[in-house]
């Protein structure tokens, strides 16, 4: 059986997620062991990743941002899952925030 970030990332995958990037951040994180971020191209895709991803795991523990599919934030616990349009993840750089992380993906 595939590790949870794996079958989150095939669940973004189906929905052509852009510029997908998965964070190793045990050890540097203490909310978290792994950090996924990807792109959308627009905010109704963005939204469809999102409840894709809730049809084949199941509800996160916290959900943030469904409404307006602009950025959303899935909380799985050990996974947390950042979907962004692109101007957004730009602006946040959670890329660069976690620049010492091992990069699983991306």
């Amino acid at each position: 059986m595939k590790e949870l970030w794996h079958q989150i990332v095939d669940a973004l995958e189906e929905k052509k997620a852009r510029n997908l990037v998965v964070l190793d951040v045990r050890g540097i994180c203490s909310f978290a062991e792994y950090i996924i971020i990807a792109n959308g191209m627009s905010d109704r895709q963005i939204k469809a990743m999102a409840e894709h991803v809730i049809d084949t795991q199941g509800k996160p523990s916290g959900a943030e941002g469904l409404d307006l599919g602009r950025w959303v934030l899935l909380d799985y616990i050990e996974v947390i899952v950042h979907i962004f349009q692109d101007d957004l993840r730009q602006y946040y750089d959670l890329d660069g925030m976690w620049m010492e992380a091992k990069r699983l993906v991306g």
